[in-house]
């Protein structure tokens, strides 16, 4: 096997956990306080049992959402910690943020008292796309930083993008969802189907433009020009996101701007997803077959590691004898190995000296695990 490479820079591996430690802790409070002031606000603006029944039927889309980032993410299952972090900025501090900035915009800056007209415009195609992407692709930006031994590769930025806009989306259908109950069960059911059914993942896609630039970044190294990786993904969300607004001023029939806008926009974003995902498979075939070599992975154990029937298979093998557990840590080193190979081999630092030796180590301790049951 390669000779690791030493990562640059100094520090103590503790000192450096534990400065991480302390800001996820802080982070995880400043979202949770988010999080709440946007709860109250829904709640001020529905009251408490109309904000009920719009966050039930809200899980709705969130669980169709949820299942695709799930297909997505199938190969590399980020940590439920980090997944629930982008969540939840997207549900409270991004929510906090476009409120925040609605109220200055329309009730302090130099736009307010402007006709009602100029803002049922300027609202959804200018300023909707600018704060609710800037909002919630810093979730992204945050775990570029914090998480940066999670977010790798183009995969991994979508993912947590997903999550991040899923969050979003989940608070403005409660707040769109109680608004339409109010008015009646015609207006629920239009917006129900329209918001729920037909576009649950309008956010999703937006904003997975803004985590793919950064996963980018990330699987190249180049964390130093953050900032630009970031604008890269920035810019064509925010005009995704006004065309998608946009376009609803121009063409006069919802489902003739259905299918010439968002049927296309959805099925190029599946593409790209697929092209990823088949991509991240490649680099795991290509690195686990280099330890399938050396002897580290037995031949067997690379059908379940590189191809999803096979981790169906084995998926379905350790349920039955309640190893669940065991297999799921077993595929995620033998997929962090391959990946920190992966960026080794690219020049990317791992993060620490002798991180093969104990990868392989770990490795080899989830195996006995898996045999043997304990």
């Amino acid at each position: 096997m390669s000779a690791a490479k030493k990562p640059p820079g100094g520090g103590s591996p503790f000192g450096r956990t534990l400065a991480i430690s302390a800001l996820v802790i802080v982070g995880f409070v400043l979202v949770g306080v988010a999080t709440l002031v946007a709860l109250d606000t829904l709640a001020g603006n529905l009251g408490g049992p109309l904000l009920v029944i719009s966050a039930v039927v809200a899980l709705v889309p969130l669980a169709i959402v949820a299942w695709g980032i799930r297909w997505i993410d199938r190969f590399e299952p980020e940590p439920p910690a980090a997944t629930w972090f982008a969540f939840l900025f997207g549900a409270g501090v991004a929510v906090v943020i476009a409120l925040g900035v609605d109220a200055w915009v329309w009730g302090s800056s130099a736009l307010a008292g402007s006709p009602e007209a100029l803002s049922a415009v300027l609202g959804p195609t200018v300023q909707a796309p600018l704060v609710e992407e800037f909002g919630k692709g810093l979730a992204v930006w945050v775990l570029f930083w914090v998480g940066r031994n999670r977010l790798d590769g183009p995969i991994d930025g979508v993912v947590y993008a997903a999550w991040s806009a899923a969050g979003f989306a989940f608070s403005e259908n409660i707040l769109y969802f109680g608004a339409a109950i109010a008015q009646g069960g015609d207006v629920f059911v239009e917006t129900f189907i329209v918001r729920g059914l037909m576009s649950p993942f309008a956010h999703v896609m937006f904003t997975a433009l803004i985590g793919y630039s950064l996963g980018r970044a990330a699987e190249k190294g180049v964390r130093r020009v953050a900032l630009g990786a970031f604008l890269r993904g920035f810019i064509p969300a925010v005009l995704l996101h006004a065309l998608w607004n946009g376009a609803l001023f121009v063409v006069s029939s919802f489902y003739v701007y259905f299918f010439i806008v968002q049927v296309p926009l959805f099925i190029g974003a599946v593409l790209l997803v697929w092209w990823l995902r088949n991509q991240k498979a490649a680099i795991l075939r290509e690195n686990l077959g280099y330890y399938a070599r050396a002897g580290v992975i037995a031949d067997q154990e690379m059908g379940f590691l590189t191809t999803a029937s096979g981790r169906v298979v084995a998926l379905r093998w350790a349920k039955k004898r309640g190893l669940t557990k065991q297999l799921d840590r077993f595929i995620a080193v033998a997929v962090r190995l391959a990946l920190t190979r992966h960026r080794d081999e690219r020049g990317v630092p791992p993060g620490r000296e002798d991180w093969e030796g104990a990868l392989v180590g770990e490795l080899i301790d989830a195996r006995d695990r898996l045999h043997f049951g304990h």
